[in-house]
């Protein structure tokens, strides 16, 4: 890897809310062993995460239609899990839609950062995960996708995905690989 970014997707409390609770102290403690990574040696971590007004005037047309109230501004469920190793001075991007990249400021954030290589984790993997992976890919990032830092409620749909995705557009990858690399640097 030349020059990575770590990318953390919508880990927030409306989302992961039903996960089972293995399930989520897996998927959480496997990402902080990559955000500490990361963080140790000084590379940039950008927490991505959905948001939208009280009144839905700014959420997916669904949302708006079926009155669906997730990641509202202002209240705790529009909050990364509280056990993940997020500070105040992170970097965190508000996104309105399924991609990192639509309607935000990441290219800019990339490009300030020299982010060559975008180590995704986070949820859910046929949805915000693969529109991030396709828009990076599109913009000439390598895109490495964390195997055990991804994870999402639709266990089919979600395999569908990464074997679109693997050796395509994207490269999952172990942890273990990610950090041995990354330590390699």
């Amino acid at each position: 890897m030349n020059k990575p970014c770590l990318i953390v997707i919508d880990m927030i409390r409306d989302y992961l809310g039903s996960w089972e609770p293995e399930a989520l102290k897996e998927l959480v403690g496997n990402t902080n062993k990559l955000v500490e990574n990361f963080k140790r040696r000084q590379l940039p971590v950008i927490w991505v995460r959905n948001e939208f007004r009280p009144d839905l005037s700014d959420a997916f047309p669904e949302m708006r239609e079926k009155n669906v109230r997730l990641a509202i501004q202002g209240t705790q469920g529009a909050q990364l899990h509280p056990d993940l190793l997020w500070s105040a001075s992170d970097i965190t991007v508000i996104k309105k839609r399924y991609s990192a990249f639509f309607g935000t400021n990441l290219d800019e954030l990339l490009a300030e950062l020299g982010a060559t290589d975008l180590v995704l984790c986070g949820i859910n993997t046929h949805a915000c995960i693969r529109t991030a992976a396709i828009d990076a890919y599109q913009r000439d990032f390598r895109v490495f996708l964390a195997e055990e830092c991804i994870s999402t409620y639709d266990d089919e749909h979600g395999r569908i995905s990464l074997s679109y995705m693997n050796g395509k557009i994207a490269h999952l990858v172990g942890i273990g690989d990610l950090i041995s690399v990354i330590e390699r640097r």
